[in-house]
């Protein structure tokens, strides 16, 4: 792997070729100032890693979309990112997408067809809503969304059938959104500083379940519904 790592360095001493580098297969340029990505970026084809986090970009060119090769990382957080090109949907092959600390209100809909998705962090964003595509990512095992303003969630959440880890903090939600209750492998569901008054019976019928979080909510679990869940050895937080 040939790795060109440029953490820090500022903007005005970045290589001038930079963006001319194809056989890179690593390349970070998080903390540097930059402010914009040129499309010269497409031509990366061998990129397996990018770390764009920390700058100050406010978008990104549809050439992203280009680096099919990428499968381990891509690092877009800390920025001003209003949008995500829907061409993100053409990295089939990602496994680790991290587009937290940004202005997003909403993810491209095309995310859906990145079928290798394991983990998506989206946190402290301004996300009202999830796009419904979200369901077909089937590989998925975490989702962070944490300081959003989701006050529901799609249906298809119920399809992701390898889902482990649901970070929902600090969000608009009243009640656990009933699609929860079709993920047979969800083992922390953090749901802390939300708006949740009441609590529904099918949380005894997660399967994997071991952490619920309910602090900073204003319920408190029903004895009976306490009880069922951790005498099978979940741990209730309230």
């Amino acid at each position: 792997m040939t790795t060109l790592n440029l953490w820090r360095r500022p903007l005005a001493e970045l290589p001038a070729d930079v963006w001319d580098r194809t056989d890179v297969t690593v390349l970070i340029l998080a903390e540097t100032g930059l402010t914009e990505v040129p499309p010269a970026v497409g031509a990366l084809q061998r990129l397996r890693t990018l770390d764009l986090g920390h700058n100050k970009l406010a978008s990104l060119p549809a050439e992203l979309g280009d680096l099919t090769g990428l499968r381990d990382f891509l690092y877009l957080h800390d920025n001003g990112l209003f949008t995500l090109p829907d061409t993100l949907g053409r990295l089939t092959a990602l496994r680790y997408l991290n587009v937290g600390e940004n202005r997003l209100r909403e993810l491209p809909s095309t995310i859906g067809d990145m079928a290798s998705l394991v983990e998506l962090r989206a946190q402290y964003n301004r996300l009202a809503a999830l796009p419904d595509s979200i369901g077909r990512l089937g590989a998925l095992r975490e989702i962070w969304l944490r300081e959003n303003r989701l006050s529901t969630l799609p249906a298809s959440i119920g399809d992701l059938a390898n889902l482990r880890e649901l970070d929902l903090r600090e969000n608009h939600l009243t009640e656990l959104p009933p699609p929860l209750a079709g993920l047979p492998l969800l083992r922390r569901l953090d749901v802390r500083s939300n708006r949740i008054t009441t609590l529904p019976p099918w949380l005894t019928e997660l399967p994997a379940l071991e952490k619920l979080d309910l602090r900073w909510n204003p319920v408190t679990p029903a004895p009976a519904l306490l009880e069922a869940l951790t005498s099978r050895g979940c741990e209730v937080l309230y």
